[in-house]
């Protein structure tokens, strides 16, 4: 029989990161310009059709099917989710998940997952991209790049990045955040600049839809982090207060930098600075202590700041809503931040944080990790790329027209503001 509480506490979790993704269409599409807004929001939307589907077809299966043999790919048996539910009405030994719950349960939770990582990409090429390219990326990077990752770094016994390397990611630094962020990073690239970069200035439009989006975000990590300990247990507890905890203390350190640097706080800058928290606590929520989480949440935002103020600048990259500059950025520095301060008796290791053990193997394991992943995101990224450019006759950008006019009408023949006829 199932424990119901611990299989109530997975749905929940689950219902929670599915939150997310709507959320993050909110906060991206205040974020974005006003002609843009629909096109934005929909890039989120249809990840939510899109990654239901292949998750369903192969995902899990890839991600989480198999022996373990392999190291960086689950398995072909779950095709489908095939036999799941069989196992479930027959209460088959196979159909339980660490003894207390039906595998569908987890099915849900990291088919969430799947989608809120996916719908981050979005936010680097929003405003210029054909929405037929991005859907079509989005199909075949959460069938060929996010599943195997997935499996490396969450596939147990025999896993490269979990188990070989020892690398720790509690709720997705790697698989989620720098994933996302590196492919961002790349797609902005190969699109290339938005019209007018560097010479326009682009504003979030809807401040009320930023603040709305953050805060629905921000909801849902909390099943994202303390779900990930998969039983309603005192680290679950503990991850929990961690989220808040950095959360809270990231929001401080953005609107204190603001202060410093611009002479006041803003609300778009408190919003980006939870999330940045909530990105650096990430992959520590259930190894730290709750002082190491404020550390880290005071520590994210400065290292943010600088990449979406500074570096972007001088490197003169458009990632149009910041994707690679607080996900990228901000879960790289958590990844490294578990290394010192993760407390040896939560590690899923024999190590513990250089802070407590003076050992630097779980640091280093740390690094090790982060490069085996920005190694294997971004050399198929690339690839994926040019492959879906190459669909698309050999651009991924709308017409000069179509971008100028916005891709709200341009592309789907609707406007967030219709009696609007003021300037963008």
């Amino acid at each position: 029989m199932f424990d119901t509480g611990s299989t109530g506490f997975m749905i929940v979790c689950a219902m929670l990161v599915l939150l997310m993704t709507p959320g993050l269409a909110f906060f991206y599409g205040g974020l974005s310009r006003r002609k843009n807004v629909v096109n934005t929001m929909i890039m989120s939307f249809a990840v939510l059709g899109i990654v239901g589907i292949t998750w369903t077809v192969c995902g899990w299966s890839f991600a989480y099917g198999g022996d373990g043999s392999i190291p960086f790919f689950g398995g072909f048996d779950q095709i489908g989710l095939q036999g799941l539910v069989a196992d479930i009405t027959s209460e088959a030994p196979e159909a339980l998940s660490h003894d207390a719950y039906p595998v569908m349960a987890d099915v849900v939770f990291q088919l969430a997952f799947c989608m809120i990582t996916t719908a981050i990409i979005t936010g680097a090429v929003a405003g210029r991209v054909k929405f037929g390219a991005v859907c079509a990326f989005v199909a075949v990077w959460t069938v060929v790049v996010y599943p195997p990752l997935a499996h490396m770094v969450w596939g147990g016994e025999g896993s490269l990045v979990g188990d070989t390397i020892g690398a720790l990611d509690f709720a997705g630094g790697d698989v989620v955040h720098i994933s996302s962020g590196l492919t961002g990073l790349i797609l902005c690239l190969i699109a290339g600049k938005r019209r007018g970069f560097g010479m326009v200035s682009y504003r979030p439009h809807n401040v009320p839809f930023v603040a709305l989006g953050a805060t629905l975000l921000w909801f849902g990590w909390f099943g994202f982090n303390a779900g990930s300990e998969f039983a309603p247990d005192g680290v679950a507890a503990l991850a929990l207060v961690n989220t808040v905890v950095a959360s809270g203390a990231a929001l401080v350190s953005w609107m204190l930098i603001e202060r410093v640097r611009a002479g006041k706080p803003t609300l778009v800058g408190a919003a980006t600075g939870l999330v940045a928290g909530l990105v650096v606590i990430t992959p520590a929520a259930g190894f730290v202590e709750p002082w190491a989480a404020v550390v880290m949440g005071l520590v994210v935002s400065p290292v943010c700041y600088f990449a979406v103020s500074f570096l972007k600048r001088k490197l003169g990259y458009d990632d149009a809503l910041d994707a690679f500059g607080i996900h990228a950025i901000g879960g790289v520095t958590g990844g490294v931040l578990t290394g010192l301060f993760c407390v040896p008796e939560l590690s899923w290791t024999d190590f513990g944080g250089l802070f407590y053990t003076g050992d630097p193997a779980l640091l280093g394991a740390q690094v090790l990790g982060i490069l085996v992943t920005v190694v294997f995101v971004g050399v198929l990224d690339v690839v994926l790329c040019f492959i879906i450019k190459a669909c698309f006759r050999g651009s991924l950008r709308v017409s000069e027209a179509e971008e100028a006019q916005g891709l709200d009408v341009a592309a789907h023949g609707e406007s967030a503001y219709p009696a609007y006829v003021g300037l963008d």
